[in-house]
């Protein structure tokens, strides 16, 4: 992977694909890996796509606390300069959705279209307490590694798609294919409790869609149409029983809308 130089720091990323840009924003505990292949080879027809890690995953720069998702959206729009991108069509999923809607706000200039996928605003929707987050707090408590990402992976997919024990493996392997350290994950969690983008994301001009799974254990369902009333002119595409991870669950799907939304 190709390092991105933001001078104070620089990030690890991945770009293929040729067309539209497109700039993917992962969530917490996530990197590149985790768009997972079948995803991004059919995105790679029609888009540049640049997959990164945030700061302190894999190979970018250490992480220092504090930080807010505000630091990752600047971040995230450095990248896109350091690239030679004036603007990109942006897509974030969980905290990496925060992360985008930061983007839109601070850096209105960069982003062509908005496209947010399970994630929150802020705490008019509801706190960020989840059934899957619960569990996957308990499961680390344990120091088990295998049933943390026992807990994890089945709060991530959909009970449909899980019934496949196939799938565990194939998550796991992308999962810890790329070092993210324990002290990064807790600032990103802490970031995110905090983030609360409601009421300044009026002020967001970009086209936006927002996708959300009705099976989602992390960040409910109900979260999404707070998204959205909160953006004008928002649009959601609701994905019935699907999980947190709907890019994996349906990922012609998911390729498709961003062909729409960004065409």
């Amino acid at each position: 992977m190709p390092i991105a130089d933001l001078g104070d720091r620089s990030l690890h990323y991945e770009r293929r694909g040729t067309g539209r840009p497109l700039l993917l924003i992962q969530g917490l505990a996530g990197h590149h890996l985790m768009w997972h292949e079948p995803f991004l080879a059919d995105l790679e027809r029609d888009f540049d796509i640049v997959a990164y890690n945030h700061r302190g995953v894999g190979d970018s720069s250490r992480a220092e606390p504090p930080y807010e998702i505000t630091d990752l959206a600047d971040d995230a729009a450095a990248l896109m300069g350091a690239l030679g991108w004036d603007d990109a069509n942006v897509f974030g999923i969980s905290l990496g959705g925060m992360v985008a809607q930061e983007v839109a706000i601070r850096h209105p200039q960069r982003v062509r279209t908005l496209t947010l996928g399970c994630t929150f605003a802020g705490p008019g929707g509801g706190g960020l307490v989840s059934p899957g987050l619960m569990r996957i707090a308990e499961a680390r408590t344990t120091g088990d590694v295998r049933q943390t990402m026992r807990a994890t992976y089945e709060t991530n997919l959909s009970p449909t798609l899980r019934a496949d024990e196939q799938w565990f493996a194939t998550f796991a392997n992308a999962a810890l294919a790329e070092k993210v350290p324990g002290a990064v994950i807790v600032m990103q969690q802490l970031a995110a409790m905090k983030h609360d983008a409601a009421a300044r994301l009026n002020d967001v001009t970009a086209p936006t869609l927002v996708i959300h799974g009705t099976a989602d254990e992390i960040i409910l369902f109900e979260h999404a149409a707070h998204v959205v009333a909160s953006i004008p002119g928002a649009r959601l595409e609701v994905l019935p029983e699907v999980g947190h991870l709907f890019w994996w669950e349906r990922p012609e799907l998911t390729a498709k809308l961003l062909r729409e939304h960004t065409a």
